[in-house]
């Protein structure tokens, strides 16, 4: 633990290639486990970020209530740039690590840790994002054939496969996006923060780290899916639980995948 606390306020010069480590495919469920008990032990800071994904995800949904193209979209693209909204949460986790205390404060301000790089990520995401947010109307304009629903309206015809070829594209489409940020973030963020590691080489081993265990990685990937519609389907009020637990789940996932540095710089 003593290479991160050495590493991460230095430049990110002279920093070796991540090397990702083979792990089992039931390896995400441990992740889980271990999410549960950084929410359990410091449960204030972690369900401050869990209310704060709900109340983006409940603001959004009444902005947009009647015009559920925009808020599938909003809402969806929200979920894109989850990875870099969940800081707090992995910064909680690796203070938790140390030994060190949870409070909320210190959390808030972590992406300072490595800005540049942080920021060159999340522009890569908010790319992303704008795309999936074109792509997202464009498939509602060429194959929603019903009245525009509300939100109620618009998860009963999902729930029930109502209008399957626009359910069929539109989440084919979305997978493709998901799949993409998915990729790139697997590792990212935590390696940025625990070693500051430039933005291109941590996006690089997200990649390598998929590209290992795919079989882990799939797991992990359905896992991310359940409990986030387990979210959805509360109206956004199981998010208060369900985020904090994958964010932290994600900080032991890079610990798993990502061999430590081999000595301290």
């Amino acid at each position: 633990m003593a290479q991160s606390e050495e590493t991460r306020d230095g430049d990110t010069t002279g920093l070796p290639f991540p090397k990702v480590r083979e792990i089992g495919a039931g390896s995400p469920l441990s992740w889980i486990s271990r999410g549960f008990s950084d929410l359990w032990s410091c449960p204030i800071p972690s369900l401050f970020y869990g209310f704060c994904f709900a109340a983006m995800g409940l603001l959004l949904t009444k902005v947009f209530e009647h015009a559920y193209e925009y808020t599938s979209a909003a809402t969806s693209g929200f979920l894109l740039l989850g990875p870099f909204l969940a800081m707090g949460l992995y910064e909680i986790s690796r203070r938790r690590e140390l030994g060190q205390s949870c409070a909320l404060a210190p959390t808030t301000t972590v992406w300072r840790r490595n800005a540049g790089n942080i920021g060159i990520f999340a522009v890569v995401l908010g790319v992303i994002f704008l795309v999936w947010a074109r792509a997202s109307l464009i498939v509602f304009a060429l194959f929603y054939t019903n009245e525009l629903p509300n939100l109620t309206g618009f998860l009963t015809q999902v729930l029930t496969f109502e209008n399957i070829e626009f359910l069929l594209v539109y989440f084919g489409v979305g997978m493709v996006f998901a799949t993409i940020v998915f990729a790139l973030s697997i590792v990212s963020i935590p390696l940025m923060l625990d070693r500051n590691q430039d933005a291109i080489s941590a996006m690089l081993a997200s990649v390598n780290a998929l590209l290992h265990n795919p079989g882990a990685m799939i797991v992990w990937a359905m896992l991310i899916v359940v409990l986030t519609l387990v979210g959805f389907l509360t109206f956004h009020l199981g998010l208060v639980v369900v985020m904090p637990i994958l964010g932290h789940a994600s900080w032991h996932a890079y610990r798993a995948l990502v061999e430590p540095l081999d000595t301290p710089r």
